[in-house]
């Protein structure tokens, strides 16, 4: 397996901090600094003198990534450094939203990389039209609305084919649209929405992409963190007087080695009961037959031992992961809900593509190397 670079109290369990520091505080925070009313500062952000805020968020960057980011990087090395947590699970649709509306996930309603959908669907967040309608399977007012309501400029800047998607309406609803279908783009397009005072939010998924099909610190990985680096770079370097640039993450990354991969769809016991399966490998959702909840926790329990926390949904919801859950969402997170711990998968043969199985990088469970990202700000 390819090393990754984490340390051993990079897969101990973390808790996402809403309310104090998680990703749901970002944006509240930085709309308080610009004046809009009703928020408030609880991040601490300051920015004393700053009427326009460039927040760009890199997938997969997660805290424990940076030091091996840096290397190839070295812009990050000049950048103030703090931490947040994602949300919980630690996953792209679910950050982005949580981001985007400034409330856990919980309260939004987006709860896993996939979820089942009243008429028993799946409904995966990344290829999402308008079925649901994002803005009631979202009922959440976005950040990015609430500061346009006040006046304030919102810009968001990312790939064209995101434009009017199920999870871009869910997530950045409220801010214009600039599409940039590569990192230079994304830079001038970002730059473009600075030239005046506002928020302008950008978003770039290469390292992640590598993370996924090649390995974190494996070499197209560290062309990706050499991208992610010049973009940096290139945003410091014509940052406006007055502006802010902050650049965090939706979660961090880990390699999974093949001892680690666990697959439902190939093992009797671990398929028996089950009716639907969502989630991602890391936080697998099992929705059950009638009755049979008590022995496919059971069987999963005895099967993957301390690979997984085993829990049923009220466990998970009164546990906090997810903040407080609506009557309307906590269908949506399955019967049964599989947290897998160290260096695990869930894998659901015949359930999902093949292709799931072959990534290299995952994510979406509760370590601190998937839940720990950076906040790191640079100010003109």
């Amino acid at each position: 397996m390819i090393d990754d670079h984490l340390p051993a109290g990079a897969l101990e369990p973390v808790r996402p901090a809403y309310g104090t520091g998680s990703l749901a505080e970002l944006l509240p925070s930085v709309c308080a600094v610009l004046g809009v009313p009703g928020t408030t500062d609880v991040l601490g952000l300051g920015l004393e003198g700053v009427d326009r805020v460039a927040v760009l968020l890199v997938d997969g960057l997660g805290l424990y990534q940076v030091p091996v980011v840096a290397a190839y990087a070295p812009i990050l090395h000049q950048m103030e450094t703090r931490s947040l947590t994602a949300g919980f699970p630690s996953t792209t649709p679910v950050s982005l939203v949580t981001l985007g509306t400034g409330v856990p996930s919980g309260a939004h309603g987006v709860l896993g990389f996939t979820l089942r959908k009243p008429d028993g669907g799946i409904l995966n967040h990344i290829r999402w039209g308008d079925d649901p309608d994002p803005a009631l399977w979202q009922p959440v007012r976005t950040r990015f609305a609430q500061a346009a309501a006040a006046g304030v400029n919102v810009t968001q800047v990312t790939r064209p084919e995101f434009q009017g998607t199920g999870l871009t309406v869910a997530a950045n609803r409220g801010a214009d649209f600039i599409g940039a279908g590569d990192a230079d783009a994304l830079v001038a397009g970002m730059l473009q929405a600075l030239e005046k005072p506002g928020i302008v939010y950008g978003y770039h998924p290469d390292l992640d992409h590598e993370g996924h099909g090649s390995g974190v610190d494996s070499p197209p990985w560290r062309d990706a963190a050499g991208g992610v680096g010049r973009l940096i770079a290139a945003l410091v370097e014509r940052l406006p007087a007055g502006a802010a640039l902050l650049v965090t993450a939706d979660h961090g990354q880990l390699n999974v080695p093949a001892e680690g991969r666990f697959d439902l769809g190939a093992d009797p016991a671990l398929g028996a009961g089950i009716t639907a399966v969502a989630g991602e490998p890391r936080v697998r959702y099992l929705y059950t037959a009638e009755g049979a909840v008590d022995d496919v926790l059971a069987a999963y329990r005895s099967v993957l031992g301390s690979s997984a926390w085993v829990l049923t949904r009220d466990e998970a919801i009164d546990g906090g992961w997810y903040g407080p859950v609506p009557v309307a969402h906590r269908d949506r997170i399955g019967d049964i809900v599989v947290i897998c711990l160290e260096r695990a998968v869930l894998l659901a043969g015949g359930w999902e593509p093949p292709s799931v199985g072959q990534l290299v990088a995952y994510h979406g469970s509760v370590t601190a190397a998937e839940m720990t990202i950076p906040l790191l700000s640079y100010v003109r």
